[in-house]
């Protein structure tokens, strides 16, 4: 990759966007569960609206990270701490903003597409987003339960279930119920992810559950949303709002009983740590990967 390119798609943090395309057909799947007739060319435009969200979402926040100097203060690892790219390329920091603002209006022109297309239905769920893109990085990151819900409402409630609806043309049961799935594991990858870099996030104001709360607190509360992930798929199961193919998902639970161990084990030894964030991540996308699996053929 040359250069300049290098330079470019830095912000976007490339290696971090397989989530959309996991939750965009998560979404399609339970469209599909709840009776819509899901056809390729809405579901790649889904598609295009949630990965341009989430390049939104990165490059903003490596544009804000670099503004407060935060990440001049983080010992980066592979899940945290930024990409690097502004610090070693200040004169870039424009273009990382500009590159935010573009994907914005891309995810913009999607919804407008779709509200085109479906109706005022969901318009909710659009305004919701564009506000956790918008906001997450300097005013979000201020409270500690809007820190912690942010990012599972926004690949869960509003990637999944505006999926669906976009498909659907409605607002269906298994549409909700899968997306509690990712509402709480997007939510732990984060509060997981904000171990490393706890003290510095503190120095330029942010008030998440790991400065706020401390380490230990941090890991049982992961451990607890880690636990309502396997009992939302459990619970809609019984209900009737997902198939029984959906308890693939627990074929997980070794991986993730070894992860919160972990976590809770070496919270404070950040090196000791950063596999536990990879196994983390591995967890998160085996369950997607597998909830899908279960909605569709079931």
């Amino acid at each position: 990759m040359s250069g300049r390119l290098a330079v470019l798609l830095g912000p976007m943090r490339l290696p971090f966007l397989t989530l959309p395309p996991l939750c965009v057909l998560l979404g399609a799947a339970a469209a599909a569960r709840d009776g819509a007739v899901v056809t390729a060319g809405p579901v790649l435009l889904a598609l295009l609206g949630a990965v341009a969200a989430h390049v939104a979402v990165n490059a903003l926040n490596e544009y804000d990270d670099f503004r407060s100097r935060l990440d001049e203060l983080t010992e980066r690892t592979p899940f945290s701490g930024g990409s690097g790219t502004l610090q070693a390329h200040p004169d870039a920091a424009p273009r990382a903003l500009a590159t935010g603002v573009a994907a914005l209006l891309v995810t913009v022109a999607v919804g407008v597409f779709f509200l085109r297309r479906t109706g005022w239905g969901i318009v909710p769920l659009g305004v919701a987003g564009l506000l956790l893109v918008v906001l997450y990085t300097r005013w979000l990151t201020r409270s500690v339960l809007l820190c912690l819900l942010a990012p599972g409402l926004g690949f869960g409630t509003l990637m999944v279930v505006g999926t669906a609806y976009v498909l659907g043309d409605r607002y269906g049961p298994a549409a909700w119920a899968a997306s509690l799935v990712p509402f709480f594991l997007v939510s732990d990858l984060l509060l997981l992810n904000q171990l490393p870099d706890a003290e510095a996030d503190a120095k330029v104001g942010r008030r998440h559950l790991v400065v706020v709360h401390g380490r230990r607190t941090a890991v049982r509360v992961y451990g607890v949303l880690l636990a309502l992930a396997y009992l939302s798929v459990v619970a809609s199961w019984a209900v009737g709002a997902l198939p029984a193919l959906s308890l693939l998902v627990l074929l997980t639970l070794p991986l993730a009983v070894a992860t919160w161990r972990g976590a809770t084990r070496h919270a404070g030894d950040i090196p000791a740590l950063v596999p536990y964030l990879g196994r983390n991540v591995l967890l998160l996308h085996a369950m997607l990967a597998l909830l899908i699996v279960g909605v569709w053929l079931g």
